[in-house]
């Protein structure tokens, strides 16, 4: 609910604070005093447009700053999610500068009209003559007949059941596109994996091929100089190993007496018998060694066959082919789990479904059940108002899937006169009548649904007398369970406040110009004021008596 409302240099307010509480507020005021005003500064920190046209002084800074005891509206994760301090007392300011920057504050954090619009739509119905936000609007016509079948519970169910069953068919589409996109990669991927799977890698084995490339090519001259290197060690005459043996056997004997001699020559024998063995060794691999056209066509085969692939692959390595082939592997994997995720969310869909429109069954039934009563009720209420031909009919079509509310779509049908065609209320209801009737469909609920703080503009323009007396009682009867701001021109109205507003114009000859004022009226100041609204200003002895019993008549 709204606690206070301060103005400062908006339009012809210079400065202007009003103080609210519970129950039933009226604000009257004479014609062109600036009643709507203050509903337009009320607008801006609900999300409204600025315009640099309302400052009061073109050069100073227009502030507008509301205070909201929001304890009963749950706005804490909404606060959390927007990154704002929650407090049970909300202070929304809007700053307009004269160049024309505006600047919006929720509890002294800067914050955007997006965020505004959102709170505005929370703590303030502010239903003038022609807005038909709330009475045209499907979503709230169905929380409506929700409130009146007291299924809150089943709401909550139902919407919670909604989120998961459109979580996992979100998930299902993105499955779907992903199987989609699968479709189209999986040939080429499993030529790829084929390709790799008939090569039949092995780490290690291009190393092993081109050594085998190499003496396969070069077989001939390999076993000609490892041939002729073992002779000229081991087998000739005057062979390297029989000139080092001689060597050997000399210095065998004095080596025995010299110990730095004796090193030499464990050194020098060393070397010999190294030479020996290499000597061996140069001959067993030139015996190994093969003239093999045949073998170096398969090397080179092979060869060429993983240059290929690694030229494809942009890689250098046996190694990186293989991890290119696991990896294309894991992707094939991939998709044959894919489709059992599909399978498996096709299934859990199916049941949520299953569920979900059992629940919107249980809602349906609910809503159908109260909306005879519903529209009987408003008609009756409207018969009181001056509209005894008014008619309202809730008209119900199923949607061809479960959507947010519910299997349901509703429109209230209306019609004022006998014999006239039901249409949707935007169509077929006039300003005063469309006053009416959301007064009216909001009383109906006013117990058993939240509503934000109320406020009408002028409800009862068009009407007088008995219908502006029943109004009055309507809205009574609403200020039980909500915060109702009305602003009016009828007496029967303002005889019924809790706390009455009275808004005028006065001259301030430092500035030379006419400004707005508001000032809370006492007792005897309501019943002048009343006696002003029933004849003239001063009023008659007759009026004021008039506006005292109605003062005095409300209950």
């Amino acid at each position: 609910m709204i606690k206070r409302l301060h103005i400062r240099n908006y339009a012809l307010i210079e400065e202007l604070s009003l103080e609210f509480a519970d129950g039933l507020s009226i604000i009257t005021g004479e014609t062109g005093a600036g009643k709507s005003i203050v509903l337009g500064a009320l607008n801006l920190i609900l999300g409204g447009r600025a315009d640099t046209k309302t400052l009061f002084d073109q050069e100073k800074k227009c502030i507008i700053e509301g205070r909201f005891d929001v304890a009963a509206y749950s706005l804490q994760e909404f606060f959390s999610q927007e990154d704002l301090d929650y407090d049970e007392e909300l202070i929304i300011r809007r700053e307009i500068t004269p160049s024309g920057k505006s600047r919006a504050f929720v509890n002294d954090t800067p914050t955007n009209l997006k965020v505004l619009n959102h709170l505005g739509s929370t703590l303030i119905d502010l239903h003038q003559q022609f807005d038909t936000l709330y009475i045209n609007n499907s979503s709230f016509q169905l929380e409506l007949l929700d409130a009146l079948a007291e299924q809150r519970g089943l709401v909550s169910n139902y919407r919670k059941q909604y989120a998961r069953w459109q979580r996992v068919g979100r998930e299902l589409a993105s499955l779907h596109e992903a199987a989609a996109q699968a479709r189209r990669e999986q040939e080429f991927l499993e030529f790829q994996v084929n390709e790799f799977e008939e090569a039949a890698l092995e780490a290690g084995e291009q190393d092993t091929l081109e050594g085998e490339r190499h003496r396969l090519s070069n077989a001939d001259e390999i076993k000609q100089l490892t041939s002729g290197a073992f002779h000229f060690l081991t087998e000739d005459e005057n062979s390297v190993s029989n000139q080092l043996m001689s060597i050997s056997q000399r210095l065998t004997p004095l080596a025995a007496g010299d110990p730095q001699l004796r090193q030499l020559y464990e050194r020098f024998e060393g070397l010999r018998i190294e030479l020996d063995e290499i000597a061996a060794d140069l001959e067993t691999f030139g015996d190994g060694t093969e003239v093999n056209p045949e073998r170096l066509e398969e090397v080179q085969e092979r060869l060429d066959l993983i240059y290929r692939l690694q030229n494809k692959h942009a890689v250098t390595s046996v190694e990186d082919l293989l991890e290119i082939y696991q990896s294309l592997a894991d992707r094939l994997g991939q998709f044959a789990d894919l489709g059992g995720n599909i399978d498996r969310l096709t299934e859990e869909q199916a049941q949520l479904e299953l569920e979900l429109r059992g629940t919107g069954e249980k809602l349906r039934a609910g809503r159908q059940r109260v909306a005879p009563d519903f529209s009987r009720n408003v008609q009756r209420q409207l018969a009181d108002l001056s509209m005894e031909n008014a008619q309202l009919v809730v008209d119900f079509s199923e949607l061809d899937r479960p959507g947010p509310h519910g299997l349901d779509e509703v429109q209230f049908l209306f019609s004022a006169n006998k014999g006239g065609r039901l249409q949707t209320i935007k169509s077929a209801a006039s300003g005063g009548e469309l006053s009416r009737l959301a007064l009216v469909t909001k009383s109906l609920v006013a117990s058993a649904m939240e509503l934000p703080t109320l406020i009408f503009d002028e409800i009862d323009s068009g009407v007088s007398g008995d219908v502006a007396q029943k109004m009055g009682s309507i809205l009574t009867d609403l200020s039980r369970h909500h915060q109702v701001v009305v602003i009016t021109h009828s007496p029967q109205v303002a005889s019924r406040a809790d706390r009455h507003y009275f808004v005028y114009k006065q001259d301030k000859e430092e500035l030379n110009r006419t400004i707005t004022r508001v000032r809370e009226l006492n007792e005897d100041e309501r019943i002048r004021a009343i006696a002003t609204m029933l004849s003239q200003n001063p009023p008659s002895d007759s009026a004021l008596k008039n506006a005292r019993e109605l003062v005095e008549g409300r209950g």
